[in-house]
């Protein structure tokens, strides 16, 4: 292997948070196909529990796996509500759950990253084609969006941050189809790659869409 590529080779150490729903065990067992040493964390699963809604429950979580080379998050969720019944209660679960959860994943695991190291958040479709009763996702994923272009500016050591903004998922369609009309979808198969392109990649800053 080429002595000049950085963190393309096997045997990273990742953290992926958020592993059991159907997007992260898609890119659990692609990062694992791949030969990387893989540590799950979820709410209430996986090798490892933490509620991203939580300082102390992060930080305790990158106190007991150390050092990373990358952290991946596919977790959080949002409201899908009208816009004209939209509480500032189910507004508010998007910005402390997807939002700030995933935020709060970087800003404390920072300090955790290998030097050369990447961090991935997950964004979505709707941040760039809105849907009924979507709002609280489109101003989630696009805030997220922002967190990460800004951030890519300032972070030390070599390390990387990008999202991964996938249309709806495939194996997810018997749940969400009715809000996505005419949509087409994606597998998680295929949306996994892009989390290996910003793990294995020199890009930050960037969202990768993934089929649309």
């Amino acid at each position: 292997m080429a002595t000049w590529l950085n963190n393309t080779g096997n045997n990273m150490k990742i953290i992926v948070v958020g592993a059991s729903g159907i997007l992260g065990q898609a890119v659990v067992k692609h990062l694992q196909a791949l030969g990387h040493d893989i540590i799950t964390a979820s709410r209430n699963s996986g090798m490892e529990r933490v509620d991203i809604r939580d300082d102390a429950s992060v930080r305790a979580l990158f106190a007991r796996t150390g050092t990373v080379d990358a952290i991946v998050s596919t977790a959080g969720v949002v409201s899908f509500e009208p816009l004209s019944s939209m509480s500032t209660e189910q507004f508010m679960l998007g910005l402390q759950d997807k939002f700030l959860g995933q935020v709060r994943l970087a800003l404390i695991g920072l300090a955790f990253v290998n030097a050369g190291g990447s961090i991935t958040l997950t964004t979505g479709i709707t941040g760039h084609q809105p849907i009924a009763a979507g709002v609280n996702a489109t101003a989630v994923n696009l805030g997220l969006e922002g967190f990460v272009q800004a951030a890519a500016l300032e972070l030390p050591n070599r390390i990387r941050i990008n999202a991964v903004s996938p249309n709806v998922l495939t194996e997810a369609l018997p749940d969400f189809a009715p809000y996505f009309p005419g949509f087409g979808s994606v597998a998680g198969a295929e949306a996994a790659r892009a989390y290996e392109r910003s793990i294995a990649g020199i890009q930050t800053g960037q969202v990768f869409k993934v089929g649309y």
